[in-house]
C-alpha cells in the first residue's frame, strides 16, 4: 500500500521538499494532492535518507506546507508507445494535442531509456539524402549519425529543420521504412503552429511523430520532451525496424531549463551559470543515436541549437561539438544576402561523411574536396579585393572570385521546397567547376572530368602578357 506524506516542509519555484520519507528512488513519480483535491504530478529530483526533493510538472501555485499531501508511485515517467503514434502530435508529456483519440499502447517504456553497450554499436555508413546540396555533398549525413545545426537568433533554422524533416530519405536498397520524430522545446505558439502546418500541408506527417513543448509549459516538461521523443524513436527503430530521423529544436531552451532547475536547487554553477553536469546531461540525449548490430533499424539525430550572441565557444555548442560527429553552422552574412539555406560551408563539418561519399557516386569524394578548396580560395580573394580592389587581382583569382559568387547563388542557395537528389547536386557542382581552368582542378580525377563535364573545355585564363 502506498503511503501518503503530509510532511511538505518547503516550496521553492518548481521544487517541493518532502521529509520523513523512506524507500524513495531517483526519478520516481510523485502525486501532490492539494487541499482542494486537485492532483498534480512531479518526479523525484533528489533522494536522500528521510528526504525527497520533488520537481513539479505543473506550477506549484496552491500547494502549501499544510493541507497538501505527497504520494510516491514507485515508478518512473513512462510513455505509451505504438505504431499508431505515426501521424500524431503530442505535448511534452506525451499527451495527444491534435484532437485525436488516446493512443492504445503496445507497451509503456521508461523515457530515460537504457545505455547502449559500445560493443553492440554498428558503424554508421549509409547515406541519408536531405535534398539540401550543402548537406548532401559537403556535410553528408549518415544513418546513425548525430549532426547538430548551430544557428543564431533570427536565422531560419525552423524552416531548415522542417525542410529536412519533409525531404529526408535513405537511398540504399532495401533500406526499409523511414520515419521522423520531431521534438520542439520551448518554442513560441507561432513556431509550434508552423511546424504542425508544414508537416500536414506536405503530407510528411503521415510518417512523423511530433512532440511540441511551448514556452509557457513547465520547465520540467521541457526537460522530459526530448526523452519522450528519443524513447519513441528507439521503439520505432529497434522494435519496428524503421530508420528514424530525430530532429530536436531548440536545445538551447532545454539547457536554459536545466540551468533554471539547477539555480532553484542552489547548486554551485559552472560555466556561465550552467550546471556542472551539462556535458553529462547532453550526452544522455546525443548518445541515444546510432545503429545496433543485428538490428535493421537505426536512429539519426539532428539537434538544433541557437548560439547566444552567435558565440560558437558558448558552453552549449562547445560541449555539443565534443559529443557529436561534426556540425552544420548557419551564417548571418548569408542570411543578410538573402541566401537560403544560409549554411556557412567553411566551418561546417561531418566527420562520418567519407564513409557515405563512397556509396553515393564515384565522383562525390573528389567533388567535395574540389568545391570546398575552390570556395575557400574564392572567399580569400574576395577579402583581398576589398583591400586592394578587384583591378589588382590576377586573372585566375578573378575566376575564383566568380566561382565563389556563383557557388553561393547556385549551389548553396535553393528553394525552401526544392528537393535536390545527390545527382542533381553533383551536376550543379560540375557546372560551377567549368568556370575554373582545368589546371586548377587538382582534386578531381581526370577520367571524372572527361565523364561528367561532357568533354567541354574548362575556361582558360587569358594571357596578361604579350610576347
Amino acid at each position: 500500500m502506498q503511503k501518503e506524506y503530509q510532511t511538505i516542509t518547503s516550496i521553492a519555484g518548481p521544487l517541493i521538499m518532502v521529509e520523513g520519507v523512506d524507500d524513495i528512488k531517483y526519478e520516481e513519480l510523485c502525486e501532490i494532492t492539494l487541499p482542494s483535491g486537485e492532483i498534480r504530478l512531479g518526479k523525484v529530483l533528489e533522494a536522500n535518507e528521510g528526504m525527497a526533493m520533488v520537481q513539479m510538472f505543473e506550477n506549484t501555485q496552491g500547494v502549501g506546507t499544510k493541507g497538501s499531501k505527497a504520494r510516491f508511485l514507485g515508478k518512473t515517467l513512462e510513455i505509451p508507445v505504438s505504431e499508431e503514434m505515426l501521424g500524431r502530435v503530442f505535448d511534452g508529456k506525451g499527451k495527444p494535442i491534435d484532437g485525436g483519440a488516446e493512443i492504445i499502447p503496445e507497451k509503456r517504456l521508461d523515457i530515460n531509456g537504457a545505455p547502449l553497450n559500445p560493443f553492440s554499436r554498428d558503424y554508421p555508413n549509409d547515406f541519408i539524402q536531405t535534398g539540401i546540396s550543402t548537406i548532401d555533398c559537403l556535410n553528408t549525413l549518415v544513418r546513425g549519425q548525430k549532426l547538430p545545426v548551430f544557428s543564431g537568433a533570427g536565422l531560419p533554422h525552423a524552416q531548415i529543420a522542417a525542410q529536412i524533416a519533409r525531404q529526408a530519405k535513405v537511398r540504399s536498397e532495401g533500406s526499409g521504412d523511414f520515419a521522423v520524430v520531431f521534438a520542439a522545446m520551448g518554442v513560441t505558439f507561432e513556431e509550434a503552429q508552423y511546424f504542425t502546418d508544414e508537416f500536414r500541408k506536405t503530407g510528411a506527417i503521415e510518417r512523423a511523430v511530433l512532440f511540441i513543448n511551448t514556452a509557457d509549459n513547465p520547465v520540467v516538461e521541457r526537460i522530459a520532451t526530448p526523452r519522450m521523443a528519443l524513447t519513441t524513436a528507439e521503439y520505432l527503430a529497434y522494435e519496428k525496424d524503421m530508420h528514424v530521423l530525430v530532429i530536436m529544436t531548440d536545445l538551447t531552451n532545454y539547457c536554459e531549463a536545466l540551468r533554471e532547475v539547477s539555480a532553484a536547487r542552489k547548486e554551485v554553477p559552472g560555466r556561465r551559470g550552467y550546471p556542472g553536469y551539462l556535458y553529462t546531461d547532453l550526452a544522455t540525449l546525443y548518445e541515444r543515436a546510432g545503429r545496433i548490430k543485428g538490428r535493421k533499424g537505426s536512429i539519426t539525430q539532428i539537434p538544433i541549437l541557437t548560439m547566444p550572441e552567435d558565440d560558437i565557444t558558448h558552453p552549449i555548442p562547445d560541449l555539443t561539438g565534443y559529443i557529436t560527429e561534426g556540425q552544420i553552422v548557419l551564417s548571418r552574412e548569408h542570411h543578410r544576402k538573402g541566401i537560403y539555406p544560409c549554411i556557412n560551408v567553411l566551418p561546417s563539418l561531418s566527420r562520418l561523411a567519407p564513409t557515405a561519399r563512397k556509396v553515393t557516386r564515384e565522383d562525390h569524394e573528389g567533388m567535395f574536396a574540389q568545391l570546398y578548396a575552390a570556395y575557400a580560395r574564392g572567399v580569400e580573394v574576395r577579402d583581398l579585393a576589398i583591400i586592394l580592389g578587384e583591378a589588382a587581382l590576377q586573372e585566375v583569382d578573378k575566376l575564383f572570385l566568380q566561382f565563389a559568387n556563383n557557388f553561393e547563388s547556385k549551389f548553396i542557395a535553393q528553394g525552401e521546397y526544392e528537393d535536390r537528389t545527390i545527382e542533381d547536386t553533383l551536376s550543379i557542382g560540375w557546372d560551377l567547376l567549368r568556370i575554373l581552368p582545368k589546371t586548377e582542378l587538382k582534386r578531381v580525377k581526370e577520367d571524372h572530368i572527361a565523364k561528367y563535364m561532357d568533354g567541354k573545355s574548362a575556361a582558360e585564363p587569358e594571357d596578361s602578357e604579350e610576347e
